[in-house]
């Protein structure tokens, strides 16, 4: 690995030991595999080939049952972006002595807001509430600085980019599937992975001239007209329809993955 290739930063959310039908939600075996393509493309010295970071987004217990020891047994660090308002407090979550845990492990913890809430949605005083006491919450209960914010639900404007830095972070996540030079700037664009991603798909991504990348980007702006044309309501809703495939019996633990908020 050259120190010119280009960093493509990774986004992944629940884990589960079983398959799931619901696109947020990665099986554990899978994660395996793709860490293990992540070290191999990792040692590879093809300036071809992106260099693989991981994120997770939320805070959702399985990324401590599950993802830690994973990432761990393979010494590889990863972001876990938390909304800081359902720590402890909301089911299937991870509460403070499991993100102590993480910090200890010496995995990298930013705030992906208080409640989760689309920041395009909020007034000044909400922003604060989101951005500012999300960040110091974070580091009174951790006792580290905090300094990365991801955009719940990869929405974003001019006012909420400003609030942000405002709010003492220096680099934003968003959900703009790009690869990233090094160092990375005060934006970083980031691929959401999904459960029906195949391995071999995935690696394809990887190799810079496959074309993988440049068509998701393509996919994204369709999207965002998408959502501009719709507004978030109506989008929140033909996203469900397509990406919410549990069985009625699971609809409620399905929901406990992910908020309507997610739709990117």
């Amino acid at each position: 690995m050259t120190q010119q290739s280009d960093r493509l930063y990774l986004l992944y959310h629940a884990l589960r030991p079983t398959r799931s039908d619901y696109s947020y939600v990665v099986e554990t075996s899978e994660f395996e595999k793709h860490l293990d393509l992540f070290l191999k493309l990792r040692k590879e010295e093809k300036t071809s080939t992106f260099y693989p970071e991981i994120t997770f987004d939320d805070g959702h217990i399985s990324n401590f049952e599950h993802a830690l020891p994973i990432l761990q047994s393979r010494k590889i660090k990863a972001w876990f972006f938390i909304t800081v308002g359902w720590t402890g407090q909301k089911q299937g979550y991870m509460g403070w002595s499991e993100l102590r845990a993480l910090q200890q492990a010496n995995q990298r913890i930013g705030a992906h807001g208080w409640s989760h809430t689309l920041l395009t949605h909020c007034d000044q005083s909400k922003l604060q509430k989101e951005l500012l006491e999300a960040r110091l919450t974070l580091e009174d209960k951790l006792g580290t600085s905090i300094t990365a914010m991801s955009l719940p639900g990869g929405r974003s404007n001019q006012r909420v980019l400003a609030a942000c830095r405002e709010a003492g972070y220096k680099q934003i996540f968003t959900s703009v599937p790009k690869a990233e030079p090094q160092p990375a700037g005060p934006t970083v664009g980031r691929l959401n992975i999904r459960g029906d991603m195949t391995l071999e798909w995935i690696e394809k991504l990887f190799e810079a001239e496959s074309g993988v990348l440049s068509g998701l980007q393509r996919q994204h702006q369709i999207k965002a007209t998408a959502k501009t044309l719709l507004g978030d309501r109506l989008y929140e809703k033909l996203w469900a329809l397509l990406n919410r495939h549990e069985p009625a019996t699971d609809a409620g633990e399905a929901a406990a993955y992910e908020d309507p908020a997610h739709h990117q």
